[in-house]
């Protein structure tokens, strides 16, 4: 039975200023942004551009306990792995943009890849692969 990843929750302080970040800085889709109001809170999904199959649900922390894991959701380690097709591309527009890069660009064996924040601290890797990885 096939299965695929189809969201990940990212919990954010404010629906509207991660979606800028999101699509304005990195250049995500905005796929929904819809009222729920049984529960009082937005069904807010965005993805990269392209053919990305999984998606991210911005999910605004309803009370202390999650907002105390806004921009730490991996524990200070990197959470989320954005592949790209075109690493400089992407990291010259993102560098263009005011994102955050906390570890320059390196090559591996695997690819290129440097380390960025998003706009709450969270950890993304920006990698582009040349070992055959999808």
């Amino acid at each position: 039975m096939p299965q695929n990843l189809a969201h990940v929750a990212l919990v954010v302080q404010d629906y509207d200023e991660a979606i800028s970040f999101f699509t304005g800085r990195l250049g995500f889709e905005l796929v929904e942004d819809n009222y729920q109001p049984e529960q009082d809170k937005r069904w807010v999904v965005v993805k990269p551009k392209g053919n990305a199959s999984a998606s991210i649900l911005l999910a605004r922390a309803s009370n202390e306990h999650q907002a105390k894991y806004v921009g730490d959701q991996a524990g200070g380690r990197v959470f989320l792995f954005l592949q790209t097709d075109d690493f400089w591309r992407d990291y010259n527009d993102y560098k263009a943009k005011g994102v955050e890069f906390v570890r320059e660009p390196k090559v591996a064996d695997y690819g290129t890849v440097a380390v960025f924040k998003d706009l709450y601290g969270n950890l993304w890797d920006l990698v582009e692969f040349t070992d055959g990885r999808p």
